[in-house]
């Protein structure tokens, strides 16, 4: 380390050519930019202004006045090429010609060595005013710093100054807020950003400032995780950025990567951008969860006042007495989301009964509520669960799988809900693959972010889509991991098939889903290449892409993902010439597809041997049979837990919700099963995941007999199952109209009014699929799922006196997908362009729902 100029025993403290030699030969040693170098820097800064100081004020005779370090060089950060912020303080007893004559003294040094100054000479009240005049100064006055003087009156500054700030948080904080988000929207987000400003950046060294400043006032703190070794990396860069190009700039041009990435002894220009954006990514976390803390402060000071108003003026005891708490703030509602989960004051938090460590699907399901609802996620919570939760078993339960699916699918709402899950680092945990891609740059200028924020950004695009596909669930999972080779060697589709066969068998998709996304992920390019680059009119291009491809099933979800991928890669990336290239691609792919097809699906299977008994039992009572049975992870026979076609007691435990739940329904043909029967289950709070209806005839009924069975797959909204009893009586009451399902079930929904936002999903689809089969007309219908989707769809149904005769339900994350055989009130087959009708119909009543 070189001599420290602060040493009472050298020759001439103020000497600049000695200051200067000093200095340089600090920044051309060999240590790595880092805080020791800039404390040094800034100890040998202030012991030669101290001695010009004292040399100013022997010679002018000034007296009471104080030199004051501001900004940056008050926190001690001097980089290389840094501004020196000074601020000459003075009491006002000097003579007033005196002052001028000292701050001369002190500045033309400065000058002259060709160090930028930012100056000012003030007495106390002056710069108190300043700062209340004008922000900015007000800033870098809360990092003041005493270099020489009079200590008293740097002292007396800096405790006015804090007061002052405290005081006037209230306003200051909005003002500094829109501050940081005017210059976020001029500047851009740092961790997306090519060649970023390390400084005014969103997620740059200004933001890292303006917490230290929310901090100081005591009304919020930002999480303080990482943020200090954040704010030292780019420090760190920007040192280095400054010895490498020997200029005063903060923009960390593409030319200089490699040199500054030597410097600092990174591998190369990828790896140093990598650590630019993950301190980005961990300042710019912080600076949203500290200003929704300090909105929810200030929301919660604003409201006090009404709140004594209300009260007449109670104090403490009667606000007490009344039910309210001493500080006059009413206590926050919790409303339930999920399991385990609730909304407290405006974020998603834990619930009192939480128990993380039993819990290993919690932080999905915390997420995918939290994005369903548009609401953020408390960082208490995310970090109570990181440091809590279990492994997931492997393969994931279904739930878990539902879980991410759902999250996926929220929209625009899933890119915070990640981002607060990444910050704790369970993302990586859940998904270590994912380690790779998370801040990965992307040198190409067409894309608009890192790796890790495409794949979000492609799953946001794609859940627009969903409604296009009959595997919703495979589009949102693709979209999540069709890059995710990339940071292997070689191509990043062969890599990234690979790696997906992994993710999918952890995740839990079975052998054919987990072949499905391996072709997405290894053909995510096929189409759009294909059609940019290939003659579409000759049949061995669109044989090769059939070859690829397999299936229309396949191609209808590679179509998908092809859009959202172009979408979330940035503007030129995707036009009207080349989606219309691509559409008359799949089309042709479609047809020939089509024309190598086996015969089309038949009609639904026989019934199995249980669903004729179940029936042979209702018609026999001649009411409904409702038996439960839980699967995997319910006990040890994995048999009935009850049978109900009485009004018997009897009971399903009121614990955990097991795995794989199934109620089995049998009803006597009527009108209005399938929404009786849906309604009754959304009553109880019961979550469809899945669910069969068939007509079956009785074993042992007359000829022409029919009962129709109901085979569900259900899990508890918040963890317990209703009594059977309850159950079975519900729906006696609903078929013969003593229950108002429609009714109770707009009651729940108005409870909730305005208390859950929910996610803008796209509209439903509904659609017929011609000759698949002979029996009955088939109606697909795609959808958000919700509470009461399956009532109001049989509704529908009834209203248009269509007869059900068998239909298939699939909830996938937050889509249904519901496969509905559908024929005349007589039985007769329902004809191809009634059924078309019917679709526009019943669309049209489920998007006003």
């Amino acid at each position: 380390m070189t001599e420290n100029l602060a040493n009472p025993d050298h020759r001439d403290r103020g000497a600049p050519d000695d200051y200067a030699a000093a200095r340089l030969r600090l920044l051309q040693q060999d240590s790595p930019s880092g805080p020791p170098r800039r404390a040094e820097l800034a100890r040998l800064t202030d012991a030669w202004l101290a001695a010009l100081f004292a040399r100013a004020v022997e010679d002018t005779g000034a007296r009471g006045a104080a030199l004051v370090a501001v900004g940056g060089y008050g926190r001690g950060e001097l980089s290389p090429r840094s501004d020196l912020d000074l601020l000459l303080l003075h009491d006002g007893s000097a003579d007033r010609a005196a002052v001028p004559v000292l701050a001369d003294r002190l500045w033309y040094p400065i000058w002259d060595l060709g160090l930028a100054l930012d100056h000012a000479v003030r007495t106390p009240a002056q710069a108190r005013r300043t700062a209340a005049e004008d922000l900015k100064a007000h800033l870098g006055l809360l990092d003041a710093r005493h270099v020489a003087g009079d200590p008293r009156l740097t002292a007396g500054l800096r405790t006015a100054v804090l007061a002052d700030w405290r005081d006037r948080a209230a306003q200051r904080l909005p003002a500094l807020r829109e501050l940081c988000q005017e210059r976020a929207e001029r500047q851009g987000e740092l961790r997306f950003l090519l060649e970023p400003d390390l400084k005014e950046a969103r997620g740059g060294l200004r933001d890292a400032t303006a917490l230290r400043a929310v901090a100081a006032s005591w009304l919020a703190d930002a999480p303080r995780e990482g943020l200090a070794a954040a704010r030292g990396r780019l420090l760190d860069t920007r040192d280095a950025l400054h010895l490498v190009t020997g200029r005063a700039t903060d923009r960390l041009a593409l030319q200089e990567h490699d040199d500054v990435a030597r410097r600092l002894g990174l591998l190369d220009a990828d790896a140093l951008l990598r650590q630019v954006y993950e301190a980005a990514r961990t300042i710019g976390y912080a600076a949203d969860v500290t200003w929704r803390e300090v909105s929810r402060v200030l929301r919660a000071r604003s409201a006090r006042p009404r709140l004594r108003g209300l009260l007449g003026g109670a104090g403490p005891g009667r606000a007490g007495r009344a039910g309210v708490r001493p500080a006059g703030e009413p206590a926050a509602g919790r409303t339930p989301l999920a399991e385990a989960v609730v909304e407290q004051d405006g974020e998603v938090v834990l619930a009192r009964t939480a128990r993380p460590e039993r819990d290993p699907v919690l932080p999905l399901r915390a997420a995918a509520a939290a994005a369903q609802a548009e609401l953020p996620l408390s960082p208490h919570a995310v970090r109570r669960m990181a440091a809590a939760v279990p492994p997931l078993p492997v393969p994931w339960p279904a739930a878990a799988r539902e879980e991410l699916v759902t999250l996926l699918g929220s929209g625009p709402a899933t890119v915070p809900v990640w981002e607060a899950l990444e910050a704790e680092g369970l993302i990586t945990r859940l998904l270590p693959d994912w380690e790779r891609v998370r801040c990965r740059p992307q040198r190409n200028p067409v894309h608009l972010w890192t790796v890790d924020r495409h794949l979000i950004e492609t799953a946001v695009r794609a859940s627009v889509l969903t409604r296009r596909v009959s595997r919703p669930d495979l589009l949102l999972v693709a979209a999540l991991l069709h890059d995710i080779g990339k940071g292997w060697p070689g191509d990043h589709s062969v890599a990234g098939e690979t790696i997906v066969r992994d993710v999918a068998a952890r995740v839990g998709f079975d052998a054919a889903d987990t072949e499905v996304l391996a072709t997405l992920v290894r053909h995510h390019l096929l189409l759009v290449e294909t059609a940019t680059r290939r003659d579409l009119s000759d049949p061995a291009t669109v044989r090769a892409v059939a070859d690829a491809v397999g299936d229309t099933g396949t191609l209808e979800l590679l179509h998908a993902l092809t859009e959202a991928d172009a979408l979330a890669t940035g503007p030129a990336a995707w036009s009207g010439w080349r989606a219309s290239l691509v559409a008359e691609l799949v089309e042709r792919v479609a047809a020939a597809l089509a024309g190598g097809r086996a015969a089309e699906r038949a009609g639904p299977e026989r019934p199995t041997a249980e669903q004729e008994r179940l029936a042979d039992r209702s018609w026999r009572t001649g009411g409904p049979v409702l038996v439960l049975r839980a699967g995997a992870g319910a006990g040890a026979d994995g048999g009935d837990r009850f049978a109900a076609d009485g009004p018997q007691e009897g009971a399903y435990g009121h614990g955990p919700e097991p795995v794989g739940v199934e109620l089995l329904m049998a009803v006597p043909d009527q009108p209005g099963v399938l929404p009786a029967a849906a309604g009754v289950l959304a009553l109880h709070r019961l979550t469809v995941r899945a669910a069969d209806l068939r007509v079956v005839e009785p074993p042992g009924g007359p000829a022409g007999a029919e009962i129709l069975v109901l085979s569900w797959r259900v899990a508890a909204e918040y963890g317990s199952l209703p009594e059977e009893a309850r159950l079975r009586a519900d729906l006696v009451r609903a078929l013969d109209g003593s229950l108002d399902i429609a009714a109770r079930l707009a009651e729940r929904e108005a409870a909730h009014a305005g208390r859950r936002r929910g996610v803008h999903a796209p509209p439903p689809r509904v659609t017929v699929a011609p000759g698949t089969s002979e029996r009955a007309a088939v109606v697909e219908v795609r959808a958000q799922d919700a509470p009461g989707l399956l009532h109001r769809i049989g509704r529908a149904l009834e209203d248009a006196g269509i007869r059900v005769r068998s239909a298939h339900v699939s909830t996938l994350g937050a889509n249904a997908v519901d496969t509905v055989y559908v024929t005349r009130a007589d039985g007769s087959p329902l004809p191809d362009a009634e059924a078309a009708v019917l679709a526009k119909t019943w669309e049209e009543a489920l998007r006003n729902g």
